[in-house]
């Protein structure tokens, strides 16, 4: 009988053992089920986001996907996402289903709730929710995401008295890329009437890990769609400006010339051109336009076209100056002006007509009596910027000016990247210093001179120090 009661004993101790290793398989089964169906779920949610960064939508249209997908996961009547704003505070940006407002309506606003989902939409955008303010401010504050069972009896939840708005469960994660805090993704109410639980928990968690790493793909997509159009725009300004600076400078009989042009950046805003205006006579302007980019190229290239054209009909640069001002003032921006010289070289008369519109004053190196040394002189004149002002003041301050051109004489025009540049203490390189420059090497050819010129800046400021466009043109009487 003994071994009897032994075998027995073994037999349901086995027995009861195996009913419990196979209720842990089933349980182990349904668990790794619903870890099938989270991964697919959220393979399906991963699928949808990319489909929507490739459809182009924006932010708001992103995040409307986002709350969609949320509640056709997890099977809640409502979701709503709010964004971080600053840092500071969050804001609803999209909504569906009733969810709940998360700060008390007011009085007056309740007699709207008979457009329900609308109204409730435009309350949950409209308002503003602190960090560490509710359930989404604690969310987005703490960084953790939260679940509560019983909105009923929770004082974290926010009661409204339309029944619709009760909250009965509630989900709220932080939707987080890299340590970066991108917004708040909240679900709200199960379908079935019961309440989340720790899968639909982990699932909403899941959701918002990869809405994070959706949004930080759209926004990066976006950031290289702007780069792809600036770098369009740079190379479409790039090439408008090279077709603007002569190919070649003009020969004239007695007359040597050298330009310079070096941009700061792929695309600058200065302009230089040289013209024959008849037998002895060159047309001579330099520019500088605000801005850079299209708009500043653009306006260079009207600018050139419309200087060329009237240069035709006037002798007087003033006169040019005056029309050029009265064609494009009203066309241009408020914030964008040129800063010009234009000058007529006259070998025939030995001298050189200019009007100046607010330019950098140009610098002749001559000499007053023969057998004198040679001075440097800055030629003042007045003028006004071409679009600053209208015709009455504009036309006022323009003046011709009028110097002798003789035999030795050299005149060098420049932008203000020349002198404007700085060292390593914050000195500007100066129009004394480039007045001492032009003095030294005054008999040296215009090329030599334009390179002594660069060279001297080069060994002041460095590359570095030099933050915008440079133009020189030097022109010598022979």
């Amino acid at each position: 009988m003994f071994p009897f009661f032994i075998a027995l004993t073994f037999a349901v101790v086995f027995f009861f053992l195996y009913l419990l290793a196979k209720k842990e398989i089933t349980r182990l089964d349904e668990i790794r089920q619903l870890a099938d169906q989270e991964k697919q779920l959220v393979v399906d949610f991963m699928h949808d986001l990319v489909e929507a960064l490739g459809e182009g939508l924006s932010r708001e249209d992103l995040f409307q996907r986002i709350v969609h997908a949320a509640i056709l996961s997890t099977g809640a009547l409502s979701a709503c996402a709010f964004e971080n704003q600053d840092e500071k505070e969050l804001k609803g940006v999209a909504v569906e289903g009733l969810f709940p407002p998360q700060k008390p309506l007011p009085e007056s606003s309740k007699v709207k709730l008979t457009t329900r989902a609308k109204f409730i939409e435009q309350v949950l955008k409209s308002e503003t929710i602190a960090f560490k303010e509710g359930i989404i401010g604690e969310v987005a504050a703490n960084r953790q995401a939260v679940l509560i069972q019983d909105g009923l009896n929770d004082p974290r939840v926010i009661r409204h008295d339309d029944a619709s708005l009760l909250v009965k469960s509630i989900i709220a994660a932080p939707v987080i890329f890299r340590d970066k805090l991108l917004g708040v993704l909240a679900v709200a109410n199960p379908s079935d009437g019961l309440a989340f639980n720790e899968t639909d928990f982990s699932l909403v968690q899941s959701l918002a890990d990869q809405a994070g790493l959706a949004l930080h793909n759209a926004d990066l997509l976006n950031l290289q769609l702007e780069k792809k159009k600036l770098d369009l725009d740079l190379s479409l300004a790039s090439n408008i400006q090279q077709m603007l600076l002569p190919k070649e400078n003009p020969f004239m009989e007695g007359l040597e010339m050298d330009a310079v042009y070096i941009p700061a950046q792929k695309v600058g805003g200065d302009l230089y051109d040289l013209f024959p205006l008849g037998p002895g006579k060159l047309g001579v302007a330099i520019a500088d336009v605000s801005g850079k980019g299209i708009p500043a190229s653009l306006l260079m290239a009207i600018c050139r076209s419309n200087l060329r054209h009237f240069s035709r009909y006037h002798d007087s640069p003033a006169a040019v100056l005056k029309e050029l001002n009265r064609s494009m003032a009203p066309e241009m921006r408020e914030d964008m002006f040129i800063t010009l010289i234009y000058a007529v070289v006259d070998m025939n008369r030995h001298e050189v007509v200019f009007a100046r519109a607010g330019h950098e004053l140009p610098f002749l190196s001559h000499a007053n009596n023969p057998g004198q040394t040679p001075v440097v002189e800055m030629l003042g004149s007045e003028g006004m910027a071409v679009g600053l002002v209208g015709d009455e003041i504009f036309d006022l301050v323009m003046e011709d000016r009028v110097i002798p051109f003789q035999p030795g004489n050299a005149l060098v025009l420049y932008t203000d990247g020349v002198t404007e540049a700085v060292n390593g203490e914050g000195i500007e390189f100066s129009s004394g210093r480039l007045a001492d420059v032009v003095k030294t090497l005054r008999n040296r050819s215009c090329k030599e001179l334009n390179k002594g010129i660069l060279d001297s800046l080069d060994r002041f400021a460095g590359r570095r120090g030099i933050g915008d466009d440079i133009s020189l043109i030097t022109l010598k009487h022979l």
